[in-house]
């Protein structure tokens, strides 16, 4: 069941809470005008902050159908926006010739109409979803792809509108809702981000980290709770090549609850690092003294703060 846009920042905050997505106002401040004004939002920060979820939670509580454009290097038109569908386009060629009721012109025509279209994802966003909405379009980790690619995103991102040299201009009526995330492995071109609003998503503080978990694990209990915040907030200042995000601090907790634990101790932190961390140099450099040091001071911390 389709849902209105949210009409005030208020509201866009209960928006992303009734999807169990913790946000401060100046995501939901963000996120609003983005809706309001029609532009998309570029979300940037490190992997696991949760911005792709930001999509998931939009598509999920204003009732549309969410699209997804995965990005990779060598993204291309065909995989992006579409690509004819040549088998079936040849198959009809052979029909006509064999039955020769076209002529060559026809059959151009034909075939190079919009039953062998094959509608990639950019093109599939243009067009509204059963109930006449536009849909979510989520262009997910735009830095993995190349510039090329980015300056054909600029027509999509500017009108709306895409060109098919067969067919013509296929322009949204109702613009899609257009969420564009990126890990930041590199600079995003300036044309891109000056058609969006844009909002750096960052770690978590403490507080905010534990609303999560309280949203996202709620059969964790509280001192374990506290405990895993205080030693993910310990392990973000260290010298790692990849610190841990909100994605892995509730792996963690679910992995904990499943062990039926209440309380961390050494052996279970060094036994589900894996967890936690995802390069083998992260853990070795972090299991052992250094995981107990660790643990150390977040109970000592606890504990004087009770």
């Amino acid at each position: 069941m389709s849902a209105p846009l949210p009409e005030t920042i208020e509201t866009t905050l209960d928006i992303l809470a009734d999807g169990k997505y913790v946000a401060d106002r100046s995501l939901a401040t963000a996120l609003f005008l983005a809706l309001k004004l029609g532009r998309p939002l570029f979300l940037e920060g490190e992997a696991g902050v949760g911005k792709t979820e930001i999509a998931k939670v939009l598509s999920e509580t204003l009732g549309r159908r969410l699209i997804r454009l995965q990005c990779y290097e060598g993204l291309d038109v065909s995989s992006a926006v579409y690509e004819w569908n040549y088998s079936r386009q040849m198959i009809d060629i052979r029909i006509s010739e064999a039955a020769g009721d076209r002529d060559r012109d026809q059959i151009e025509n034909d075939i190079f109409s919009e039953q062998f279209l094959i509608k990639r994802p950019l093109l599939q966003a243009l067009e509204p979803d059963d109930s006449g909405l536009p849909p979510v379009l989520l262009i997910d980790e735009l830095d993995r792809t190349d510039e090329p690619f980015e300056a054909f995103l600029l027509e999509v991102l500017s009108d709306f509108q895409v060109t098919i040299p067969e067919i013509g201009t296929v322009t949204a009526e109702n613009p899609p809702l257009v969420i564009i995330t990126s890990n930041r492995t590199r600079e995003i071109h300036d044309a891109i981000k000056r058609r969006c609003f844009y909002y750096w998503v960052d770690y978590p503080d403490a507080q905010r980290e534990l609303e999560i978990l309280a949203v996202k694990v709620p059969e964790a209990p509280g001192e374990l709770s506290d405990q895993i915040v205080a030693f993910v907030q310990r392990l973000r200042s260290k010298d790692l090549f990849k610190l841990p995000g909100v994605a892995e601090t509730i792996d963690w907790t679910n992995a904990l609850v499943q062990l039926d634990k209440i309380d961390l101790d050494p052996e279970t932190v060094n036994d589900t690092l894996g967890t936690l961390l995802k390069y083998q140099d992260d853990i070795e450099k972090i299991k052992g003294s250094e995981a107990a040091n660790l643990l150390n001071q977040v109970k000592a911390d606890l504990a004087a703060r009770q």
